[in-house]
């Protein structure tokens, strides 16, 4: 069989191109079609429980050569510019540009959606609750650090629930207007990105003094005015600021990775992998938080996390923030918490949402 050239391959890439074209605003039609019916029902736009779905269909039909995670790349701003023909979906995250959370909001939403940054957490939760946002991104853990206690502050009371959650890997760069790695002569970040790097700085930059920052986007700027200094940051902080990347991957932690909470109103529908996250509090007597646990090892539910979180005007009492596997409209579920209720001072049903990638 006579092998195809160069130049009938490449017609035969266009013609796919074209046929591309054609189905993406084929599929943009019936999106705009969907949001009508959303808007005459009363539903949201953003639905994290049917992009789930998707994803998961792309998963179970792909053949290759393209990879899982191409595919979700390449869908997930399909899906976003889908979701901006509805309706400009407007979601607010914990800035400045550039930042972890940054990235974690342009990996969930995509590029389509109106990204914007807050000064801190509570401002976050208030653009939303003030209806000022649809949606916000904030982290709620890290595999190194721990819990992020402003966002435990905020689930108590918020009236917002969890609609998802994104598992956002922590790979810090080393960035620099030059290109000499030996010409750098101070090392910017912000603190928690500093000590996740001790190791590496060491060993390449001994000696060098550590300039705290209160971002690691604020050290990117910082180091644009600078010609011998660096800063540990994002690739994406490389690419907003015009920086060139002198390492990649100098964590010393390789797997350190963050989750993040996306909260907004309405609730999700069940997908079959979901998490429901709750919040309780116990009486202040022997025994009482086997007691309020007890009826989820009787379900036989899978409790994923568990964490002890101080209440601020009771010393020495605590709420337990617990994830549990499955949906809150999952029957085990419901009766699970009725029996906890009856057992607990307190106790708050966060969101039911589709698992991340992390878990």
């Amino acid at each position: 069989m006579r092998k195809k050239t160069l130049e009938e391959l490449r017609d035969e890439l266009r013609r796919k191109d074209l046929e591309i074209v054609e189905l993406l605003n084929e599929r943009a039609r019936i999106s705009v079609e969907v949001g009508r019916v959303k808007g005459a029902e009363g539903c949201e736009v953003y639905d994290p429980a049917q992009e789930s779905r998707v994803y998961e269909q792309i998963k179970k039909v792909n053949q290759g050569p393209l990879t899982d995670y191409a595919l979700k790349s390449i869908f997930r701003e399909i899906l976003s510019s889908s979701r901006a023909l509805q309706k400009k979906e407007v979601v607010v995250y914990l800035g400045p540009e550039a930042s972890f959370s940054h990235l974690a909001a342009l990996s969930h939403f995509g590029k389509s959606a109106d990204l914007v940054p807050a000064v801190s957490i509570p401002d976050v939760f208030k653009a939303v609750e003030g209806e000022k946002a649809d949606c916000g991104v904030v982290p709620v853990e890290n595999s190194v650090e721990g819990s992020v206690k402003q966002t435990l502050d905020r689930l108590v009371v918020t009236p917002l629930t969890v609609r998802a959650e994104i598992f956002q890997r922590i790979s810090h760069c080393l960035l620099s207007p030059g290109v000499d790695l030996s010409a750098v002569r101070r090392v910017y970040s912000h603190p928690q990105a500093l000590a996740q790097c001790q190791g590496w700085l060491r060993a390449h930059l001994p000696d060098r003094p550590l300039m705290e920052m209160p971002s690691t986007a604020a050290a990117a700027r910082r180091v644009l005015e600078e010609k011998e200094g660096a800063a540990i940051g994002s690739a994406l902080a490389a690419e907003v600021y015009g920086l060139n990347v002198l390492v990649q991957g100098i964590e010393d932690e390789p797997l350190n990775t963050t989750r993040f909470l996306v909260v907004g109103r309405g609730r999700n529908t069940a997908t079959g992998m979901d998490k429901t996250s709750i919040v309780f509090g116990t009486p202040h007597v022997p025994g009482a938080l086997y007691s309020v646990l007890e009826p989820i090892a009787r379900a036989k539910l899978n409790m994923l996390r568990i964490e002890s979180y101080p209440l601020r005007d009771r010393m020495w009492e605590y709420l337990f923030f617990v994830d549990l596997a499955g949906h809150d409209e999952d029957e085990k579920i419901v009766d699970c918490i009725k029996e906890m209720e009856k057992r607990a001072t307190f106790i708050k049903v966060l969101g039911s949402y589709p698992r991340g990638n992390g878990q």
